[in-house]
C-alpha cells in the first residue's frame, strides 16, 4: 500500500543532517573518549557501552534539549547563554563553538535561508553546536524531536567511531553498542523534545564533571589524535 509522503515531512533531511559524512567537523572530535581510553576507563566494547550510556544521559540530554529548543524557535541568544552556563569546561566551550562554526558552514550550503543567516550574523565566532544544530534542523523543515534525535545520536556515535580508531575495536561490535542503546536514545530524545516546549531556564542541565575535568587535561596534551 502506498504511503502518504506528507506523513513525515523533511524526514530525508534528518538522515542528511545526522549522517556522519555530513561535513560538520565531528570526525575530528572523540566526545571525551580519547581521554577515557588513555586513563584506562575504556578498554573494550563493554567499557565503550558504559561510557556512551553515561554521556547519553548527561551531556547528551542537555545538548538534545538545547537543539530541540532551537528547532522550536526559542531565542538563540538565550539558548547560547544557557549552553555556556551548562558547559563549565573552557576547552569544551571552545570545542562546541568550533563545531558550531563548521556545522553552520555546512548547513548554510545545504539549507540556505534567513534563520541560519541571522544566527551566523549574531555569532560571528560561532554559536554552541547544539544551538546551530537545532536552527539547521528548523531550516531543513525538521521539528524539535528530529533535532533531539540528531543530538543524541551524535552524542554516542562520535565516541563509538573514535574508539574504533583508538583501540582498534571491531567496528561491527562498536556498531552493536549503538544498536543496543537505541531504546535509551529514543527515551532521551523524547524527554529533550518535551522539555523544549517550556522556557529556556527549564531545559535540562545535567552535567558530567569527569568529562569536564578530562577535557581540560586533554586540551593540554602535546600530542593527541582528536581535537577533544
Amino acid at each position: 500500500m502506498a504511503t502518504n509522503p506528507q506523513t513525515a515531512p523533511g524526514r530525508a533531511a534528518l538522515l542528511v543532517l545526522a549522517d556522519g559524512r555530513f561535513p560538520a567537523g565531528g570526525h575530528a572530535h572523540s566526545g571525551g573518549v580519547e581521554a577515557a581510553v588513555q586513563a584506562g576507563r575504556v578498554r573494550d566494547t563493554a567499557g565503550l557501552a558504559e561510557f556512551c550510556r553515561g554521556r547519553l544521559h548527561t551531556t547528551g540530554l542537555t545538548s538534545a534539549a538545547l537543539a530541540a529548543a532551537a528547532a522550536h524557535g526559542h531565542d538563540p541568544r538565550l539558548l547560547d547563554a544557557a549552553a555556556d552556563a551548562r558547559t563549565p569546561s573552557p576547552a569544551l566551550r571552545a570545542a562546541a563553538r568550533k563545531l558550531g562554526r563548521q556545522l553552520m558552514r555546512a548547513a548554510r550550503a545545504a539549507w540556505p535561508g534567513p534563520e541560519l543567516d541571522a544566527l551566523a550574523a549574531a555569532f560571528p565566532r560561532g554559536a554552541h553546536q547544539p544551538v546551530v544544530l537545532g536552527t539547521a534542523a528548523r531550516a531543513a523543515g525538521l521539528g524539535p524531536l528530529d533535532a533531539a534525535y540528531c543530538a543524541v545520536y551524535e552524542t554516542v556515535s562520535g565516541p563509538a567511531t573514535a574508539a574504533v580508531r583508538l583501540l582498534s575495536l571491531d567496528p561491527f561490535r562498536a556498531t552493536a553498542v549503538l544498536a543496543r542503546l537505541a531504546p535509551e536514545m529514543d527515551a532521551v530524545a523524547e524527554r529533550a523534545a518535551s522539555a523544549a516546549g517550556g522556557g529556556v531556564d527549564d531545559l535540562p542541565a545535567v552535567s558530567a564533571p569527569l568529562l569536564d575535568i578530562t577535557a581540560e587535561q586533554h586540551a593540554g596534551w602535546p600530542v593527541r589524535l582528536f581535537a577533544s
